[in-house]
């Protein structure tokens, strides 16, 4: 599978981990249509970690465990299907998953049959419990290989949280999306560490293998496994623009069934969705004020020659940002100017002098769609 846009969907680790059946991913499911969700582009449904037996069946297959999946995972498949949406899954390259159970080491290919054979869209791959003396490299390029060869389009997400110089290998795998970080958890310093993680590898993102920052933690206000601290309504602002911005894909982690509406409005944002889901796959590029790695300015060229420009300000105090049109690409002696709207407010703007401002509060962005018009 080649994908051209960052996936989108929900999985259920971020706030279930090992409480998952199937009652809970199928009503999950539900909500993901009904509150319109899916509409903004959410499509995959991912079982994360503890869906399994901790053995496998006599042929060597993984088990679903009977107690969460009574009617195994092809019914979930189906009905996720019917619901024109896609089924996610998880595994491991090393002997065990990280939560201990059965993993796809030595098993690539009978693991890779048995996902295809149940109608899984989408596997998440991920590196505990890999042999000493094993490739990382080695071991992703041998699942890569076995969907590859499945009988079934399953996007590849791996995820070796950057490790081992992921960004060095990834692409040679056949993965469509990596995930370049640690773990997120729901707390604001979470948040700001990786996003500052991006900075030195976004030329290795793109179109066929995204940069994955991890999954969304909008909406979960410290419920759920990874809940913590929880962030302010400002702060999942920010880290929904940031992800949107850098081309990360966008799975939702809290519990949609009871999401409040602040949440719906950040996670359905339309003008955020198009910049992350821009067809022409640009690679974001940034400045960092005066050096400052917490005022990130985050820049994305547009397929129809919009700007993006996200100004984030991950201090905790307010700062006054800027940048010139210059650096953005477009000199004042072009004879143009910048026009257009911020994401959140739909204030509209236009650059002054040459110059685009903002102040922000500590923890909060601005982040605008540009067009180059006459000035």
């Amino acid at each position: 599978m080649i994908k051209n846009v960052p996936p989108m969907g929900w999985n259920t680790w971020n706030t279930f981990a090992e409480n998952i059946n199937e009652e809970l991913v199928l009503s999950s499911a539900e909500v993901l249509v009904s509150s319109g969700l899916k509409e903004a582009g959410y499509e995959y449904v991912v079982v994360d970690d503890c869906w399994a037996l901790r053995g496998r069946d006599k042929e060597g297959r993984l088990i679903p465990d009977p107690a969460k999946f009574p009617h195994g995972m092809k019914y979930v498949a189906d009905h996720l299907h019917a619901m024109g949406l896609k089924f996610g899954m998880y595994s491991c390259c090393g002997n065990l998953t990280c939560a201990q159970y059965p993993a796809s080491f030595n098993r690539e290919f009978i693991d890779a049959e048995t996902f295809a054979g149940w109608g899984v869209d989408f596997l998440k791959y991920d590196y505990c419990f890999k042999p000493v003396s094993a490739d990382g490299k080695t071991l992703y390029r041998r699942m890569g290989l076995a969907l590859s060869n499945c009988g079934r389009d399953i996007l590849f997400s791996g995820c070796s949280w950057g490790s081992d110089n992921t960004h060095e290998w990834i692409g040679t795998t056949g993965a469509n999306m990596w995930r370049s970080t640690g773990d997120i958890v729901d707390a604001w310093d979470s948040v700001k560490e990786l996003i500052q993680k991006q900075y030195e590898i976004l030329p290795y993102g793109g179109v066929g293998c995204f940069n994955d920052m991890d999954m969304l933690i909008v909406g979960m206000h410290g419920k759920g496994h990874v809940g913590l601290k929880g962030c302010t309504d400002e702060e999942y602002r920010l880290h929904f623009a940031a992800w949107c911005l850098l081309a990360s894909p966008l799975m939702i982690g809290c519990d949609i069934r009871t999401m409040d509406s602040a949440t719906k409005e950040i996670l359905t944002n339309r003008m955020l969705i198009g910049i992350q889901q821009d067809a022409r796959g640009n690679r974001p590029f940034l400045f960092k004020l005066w050096g400052n790695e917490e005022l990130p300015v985050i820049v994305r060229y547009l397929g129809n020659g919009d700007i993006a420009l996200g100004f984030f300000n991950l201090t905790d105090g307010p700062a006054h940002m800027w940048v010139t049109t210059e650096d953005l690409g477009v000199p004042e002696t072009a004879g143009k100017k910048l026009s257009g709207t911020e994401a959140y407010s739909g204030r509209k703007a236009e650059s002054q002098n040459g110059v685009v401002m903002a102040t922000l509060a500590a923890h909060a962005c601005e982040v605008y769609r540009f067009k180059v018009v006459g000035a």
